[in-house]
């Protein structure tokens, strides 16, 4: 992986608590904060490629984040997987929103059960984690909750109707979040990642052909991967943005 150089010494030995944090985007900011020191904690259904994800990290680091199987899809799983957390931590100081998953499904195909599913898989889990873990963060004198939205849902792609309304809603729930957190020193941001080349991505949806055209209309032209969010992350979470909150940070080569 390649992972920011730039350090953040205010984030050694907090603790940090990372939904989906097993493959993907979300490995690579559990990989990035383990790096900067910081007590790391992740939520995943996927336990094989998590537990591999400890494993390697303790190999390469020393140290290995604690794993917390869940489904967040059920609110009270996702509640008492944050208790987990905050039990193996000892006190979070940062919560970063990140799971997720980006099914397509054309207008005609949706149903009430696969729109409840995408907007619990995609959206739910961001509140009901945020307001479980507020206390905890208010007790530490504040803290940062960081929301993973997406480019998505400004792209007018037909085929993600969910999805988008999800991406759309974090946006609104992020600044309903910062006002409500506020008066506690509790910051709440969100970053929209363009184009994020996953190997899930890659599996799934992408094609040489498509990243290209990305690019295209991208103002940097190249692929953009995981270890591009890190460092976005790894600034919302440290002092350097003590005064930033109710904001959205655009991840996307230049696209918007």
């Amino acid at each position: 992986m390649t992972l920011p150089s730039s350090q953040f010494p205010d984030l050694r030995n907090r603790g940090v608590l990372v939904t989906g944090g097993g493959s993907g985007i979300g490995a690579a900011l559990v990989d990035g904060f383990l790096r900067q020191g910081a007590r790391v904690a992740f939520i995943d259904i996927a336990e094989e490629p998590s537990r591999a994800l400890c494993e390697r990290l303790a190999a390469e680091t020393g140290r290995a984040p604690q794993f917390i199987a869940a489904d967040l899809r059920d609110v009270e799983a996702a509640r008492n997987a944050a208790g987990a957390a905050v039990a193996a931590l000892g006190a979070v100081h940062v919560l970063v929103n990140n799971a997720a998953r980006d099914d397509r499904q054309p207008l005609e195909a949706v149903t009430e059960e696969s729109w409840d599913e995408s907007l619990s898989v995609n959206l739910r889990h961001f509140f009901f984690m945020s307001q479980q873990i507020a206390p905890h963060l208010r007790r530490q004198g504040g803290g940062s909750i960081i929301n993973f939205s997406s480019i998505a849902f400004m792209l007018n792609m037909p085929d993600i109707p969910a999805y988008a309304t999800a991406k759309a809603g974090i946006i609104g729930l992020t600044k309903s979040l910062a006002g409500s957190l506020g008066p506690d020193n509790i910051r709440v941001n969100a970053i929209l990642p363009g184009m994020i080349v996953t190997e899930r991505q890659r599996r799934l949806w992408l094609t040489d052909e498509s990243i290209a055209r990305m690019q295209e209309k991208q103002c940097l032209k190249r692929m953009l991967v995981a270890d591009d969010l890190v460092g976005p992350c790894l600034f919302l979470a440290s002092d350097c943005s003590a005064a930033m909150t109710a904001q959205t940070m655009i991840i996307d080569g230049g696209v918007f």
